[in-house]
Order: structure tokens, then sequence, then C-alpha cells
């Protein structure tokens, strides 16, 4: 039984022009629910000159496959294939065959699962798309960042309140600045059974004035949007509006190629954030750190991350003079050379070493690692060895 599922997953790979090759080996034909995929798989992997979404026929580029048959190719992907799978294929499509109805078209966004690469395409490619389909890339644009949020916001604020809120108290009382924890964990022992709960002794407040506007922590996220950069882009981008969502922390979001983009104001809204963005284009990096310099205002409550590939096309000297002054004046600088899931970063590797060099961290980080990190950061902890974590 098992040589028979290693014969038929290996049919499936090398496609139709084997069959007979493994027809000769044994009695071997495919289910009905394999041939299904053999043909969903053929569609975009054995593309000839009689089938496959990338024949494009005697009538010249441009001529695809109709929507009702991507239509169908789609619902049988998602049918037939593990979710992880889904979301390959469907990069492979678009890659590969050039199936641009794929992010065009309303009725096609609707059955794709959500992917973040495939976002992230459609996000370069979005002054391309047509004014009928803007709502539907919207909502597809849309569910990734829930699904993205979902996994990320409570521990980015648990992160940022367990590092801001310090250990140290106060005398001065004040309901909003009560410690809970602390003061039910030290009052255990006067539980009174009658009225079924704890009467407090003692109560525990923290010093709230680390947390005042002139002490507050400023959280900076440079952010490079060019091509490369797709997926971090998109990770950023959530976390920046998570980030900014906090009282108690400032946080500026700023994004750049040559030119430069505040994209602050768009905080309140990720989707409305992620457009903002204009993949694709030139670094200039040093000219968006110099920009940045202007909102440090108290050097040693400033956190800055610089996500960027480290591909300067500006002056490299000058950005490496800055990020050092910006270093030594107090302020924690980070440089995230990708903020994505998986995979080995691109990256300038004589930059990020000379920028290793000054002390500055230097490494590929994944979005589940960036609460801790976070923490860390803001807790004034040593960063040299996160990067190595696995």
């Amino acid at each position: 039984m098992e040589i028979e599922k290693q014969i038929s997953r290996w049919r499936l790979i090398l496609g139709q022009e084997s069959q007979k090759r493994f027809s000769d080996m044994s009695d071997f034909s495919l289910t009905q629910e394999q041939d299904l995929m053999d043909q969903a798989l053929a569609s975009i992997y054995n593309r000839t000159e009689n089938g496959g979404f990338g024949n494009q026929g005697s009538a010249g580029a441009g001529r695809g496959p109709s929507n009702p048959q991507i239509s169908r190719w789609l619902g049988d992907v998602r049918t037939l294939f593990d979710k992880e799978l889904v979301t390959v294929i469907q990069n492979d499509a678009v890659t590969r065959c050039g199936l641009k109805q794929l992010l065009f078209e309303p009725e096609l966004l609707e059955n794709m699962e959500p992917d973040v690469n495939l976002a992230s395409t459609i996000l370069m490619l979005k002054d391309q798309i047509p004014k009928r389909s803007k709502e539907s890339v919207r909502e597809f644009i849309k569910k990734i960042v829930e699904e993205i949020n979902k996994l990320l916001e409570q521990d980015i604020r648990r992160a940022v309140t367990a590092a801001v809120n310090k250990k140290n108290h106060s005398p001065i009382p004040s309901a909003s600045a009560i410690d809970y924890k602390m003061t039910i964990s030290r009052n255990l022992k006067h539980y009174n059974p009658e009225l079924k709960t704890i009467v407090p002794e003692h109560f525990y407040f923290f010093d709230r004035t680390s947390t005042t506007a002139a002490n507050k922590w400023n959280i900076i996220l440079d952010i490079d949007q060019s091509g490369s950069m797709g997926e971090s882009v998109i990770y950023s981008s959530i976390i920046s509006c998570i980030l900014a969502s906090m009282a108690s922390v400032r946080t500026r979001i700023v994004a750049f190629d040559t030119n430069i983009v505040d994209l602050t104001e768009k905080s309140d809204d990720p989707v409305d954030l992620l457009f903002g963005f204009q993949l694709g284009g030139g670094t200039d990096i040093n000219k968006s750190v110099a920009y940045c310099e202007q909102f440090i205002e108290n050097p040693s409550k400033t956190l800055f991350f610089l996500i960027s590939d480290l591909e300067e096309g500006g002056n490299r000297a000058a950005f490496l003079r800055r990020m050092e002054d910006m270093k030594a004046s107090g302020v924690t600088v980070v440089s995230l050379l990708a903020l994505a899931d998986g995979g080995k970063p691109y990256y300038d590797a004589q930059m990020a070493q000379k920028l290793a060099g000054l002390g500055i961290p230097c490494f590929a980080c994944s979005p589940q690692l960036l609460p801790e990190l976070l923490e860390k950061a803001l807790k004034g902890q040593d960063l040299s060895g996160f990067g190595k974590k696995k």
C-alpha cells in the first residue's frame, strides 16, 4: 500500500508524460481524485502548445484562459490540496503563467486562499488593478491583515506593557495605576471565606511618571519599500498599527525607496497603511534615516527599527555615520534584514557586517519572535545574540 502511494506521488510530480512508464512497470492507474489533482497541476506545471494556463495560443500575448476556467481550477485546487500547498500553487500560477486574472477579477479573488506572498504581489501591481476589482482586492488584503493581527496583537501588547510598566512602584494611590498582579499575590493570605473574596490590607501602584508624554518610549519604524521587501512590508505595517494603537508608546511609521513617505497618519487602518506603500524602485537609506532623526527627542527613550535589505543606493558612508551617531546618542538601534516567515533573506552582507561592527544588532526576524525582541529592546537588554535564535 505504501509503495502504491509513493508511485502515485511520483506520477503526480512527473506529470502525464510519465504515465506510460509507470503503466509498463505495474498495473497502475490514478484514482478519480488523483486524476483531478493531475489535471489541476498540469494546468500550470505541464504547459504545452496544446494545453495549460500558460498557453496563449496563436492570437498572441494577453489572451489567457476564460474566467470560468480559472474559477473551476481554483475550486479544484482548494478542494484537493492542503492549505499550505494551495498557497504555493496559487503563487506558481501567477509567476509561471502570468495569470493576472487571479489578481484582477473580483470573483476569483473571493476564491483564493489568503497568502502573504500573493498579497505582496498584489500590492506591487495595485496601480494596475481595475476600478471594478479594488474593493475585492481590499477585502483579500483585509483577510490577511486579520489573520496576522490575531496571531500577533496580544503578544505585542503584552510585551510592550511588560517592558513599559516597570517594577518601580509609587506610594501615591491611583486607580488607573494599580498593580493588580502584585496586589493580589501579596494579599492572598487575606482571603475572606465568608465574602468569597480577597480583602487587601495593602495596595500597590505603578509609578506612572515614566509614561508621561515627555518620557514615553518613541518607536520609529523605518521601512524599506523596495520590491524585495514585500513580505516584510506587510508584517511591518500590521505591527506598526498595533503599536500605534497603544497609548503607552508613540509610534512613527516611515516608508522609503529613493523618496520618503511618512505614513504615521494612516496607522488607524492597516489596510489603508498597506495601500500607502509603493513597492518597487531604488533605495536611499541614508536619506530616510536623516528624515527620521528629527523625531528623536529623548534618545534614551527611542527605539529605532530599520527594516531593510541594506542595498543602499545612496551615500553608504554617510548612512553608516548616521547609524553610528544615532546609537552613540543613546538610541536603541536595531536593523532587521527581513521581518518574514521562513526563507533566507537576501541582503547586502558587507553592509550588515559593518553595522554589526558598530554594535548595532543586525538580523532577520520572524513575526512570532518580534514581541520578545520588542520587550528585550524596551527593557534595555542585550540583543547581540537574539538573531542567532532558531
